[in-house]
């Protein structure tokens, strides 16, 4: 596509929640259509609905084709016009599949390069609808080889899981050798590609409390994680740990590195959303496809009622215009390498390999697209 803009697909999330309030105040400074080109894949009557309930002044341009997006304008797709009945606040199985209806359409949309980048709105696992979560949905969907891997991200802090929304009884059992280093690579390769960090370093958290205490709490960290560590280390990639997550979130050793490897849900999440509550998003790495969402539900109980922040949206829409950039630079300076011109001396010993290793210079760190930074405006005020 010759258009500088990064095309962005946006779907509207579940009809009953606050996805169209996400989108409609985060476009709702002129300055963010400098960054991309919108398209929101839903429906123009439920997108009207909203607007009106909301009393928000949305301004937007129906369109049937994503090719006919235009500069400028909040461009909406319409994915269907049928009828779907609009209940604020109420999860049902006909506003959840709307949500899916919009999925869909992006996905084939992607497959015809129609667009660059997708970011989801919420759609809710819940009473009334039943389904796997949009993560795993557009993996299943996207025929890649391989699974996706959901990195939580607010600004550095960057969480991901070994397993995935298991019980905890479960999770004990998931854990092994082989998943962690599988996870790590997938995540050291985003870290590189993605986030455009030269040598990312990863903490790799434990399982049991206090790190097994020598074993008398578990002996999963000497019989599993730290084999997974050392494997790691002789590929190269900068593995520390296990940690206890108390220490590492509670002393603010997490700052000292670039991703974090938790190995169950709680694990990582908890010390994520108390640490990044507003700003938070969930980035599917993995996948051919740049995807993210704000993490966020659709939160229900506030839906229709103006009290939305539109952060998490905004954080979102910057996270997958950076990335495609990044992604596109890594890529490039990958068909023609520099030759190394040194080699790195490492200590690979255990009192290296389990300590907390030292801050980098921030000025050596590659973190942000400095350019799409200085284009992002300021939040739009609920």
């Amino acid at each position: 596509m010759n258009n500088k803009r990064i095309r962005i697909a946006i779907t509207q999330g579940d009809t009953n929640g606050i996805g169209y309030e996400l989108i409609f105040k985060a476009f709702a400074n002129a300055e963010i259509f400098d960054l991309c080109t919108p398209i929101i894949y839903g429906s123009p009557k439920i997108a009207t609905y909203h607007d009106d309930v909301l009393d928000l002044g949305a301004k937007f341009t129906i369109i049937k084709d994503a090719s006919e997006a235009r500069d400028g304008h909040l461009n909406l797709l319409t994915v269907f016009d049928d009828d779907v009945k609009v209940e604020l606040g109420t999860p049902t199985e006909e506003s959840g599949n709307a949500g899916l209806r919009a999925v869909d359409r992006a996905i084939a949309d992607y497959r015809q390069g129609l667009f660059d980048v997708l970011v989801t709105a919420p759609i809710d696992n819940n009473d009334s609808f039943h389904f796997s979560g949009q993560s795993r949905y557009i993996e299943d969907h996207m025929e890649c080889d391989g699974q996706g891997l959901s990195v939580l991200t607010a600004d550095d802090l960057r969480v991901a899981l070994v397993t995935r929304n298991l019980p905890l009884h479960q999770v004990t059992e998931s854990i092994t050798k082989e998943s962690i280093v599988a996870t790590a690579k997938k995540l050291n390769e985003s870290l590189r590609r993605d986030f455009r960090i030269s040598t990312p370093r990863i903490a790799v958290l434990s399982i049991n409390p206090k790190a097994g205490d020598n074993g008398l709490l578990g002996t999963e960290e000497q019989d599993i994680i730290r084999p997974a560590i050392d494997e790691l280390v002789k590929n190269d990639i900068e593995a520390f740990g296990p940690y206890a997550t108390d220490q590492l979130f509670g002393s603010g050793d997490y700052d000292y590195f670039d991703g974090i490897l938790a190995m169950y849900y709680d694990q990582g999440l908890a010390p994520f959303r108390a640490i990044a509550p507003y700003a938070g998003v969930n980035y599917t790495a993995g996948l051919p496809i740049v995807r993210t969402a704000p993490e966020v539900g659709a939160s229900f109980e506030i839906a229709g009622r103006n009290e939305a922040d539109p952060t998490p949206m905004l954080h979102a829409i910057y996270l997958a215009t950076d990335i495609f950039r990044h992604r596109k630079e890594y890529d490039e300076a990958g068909v023609n390498p520099l030759p190394k011109l040194y080699h790195e001396k490492k200590d690979d010993s255990d009192k290296v390999r389990y300590a907390i290793p030292k801050k980098r210079d921030g000025r050596n760190q590659q973190r942000h697209d400095n350019n799409a930074q200085e284009k992002k405006p300021e939040q739009p005020k609920d």
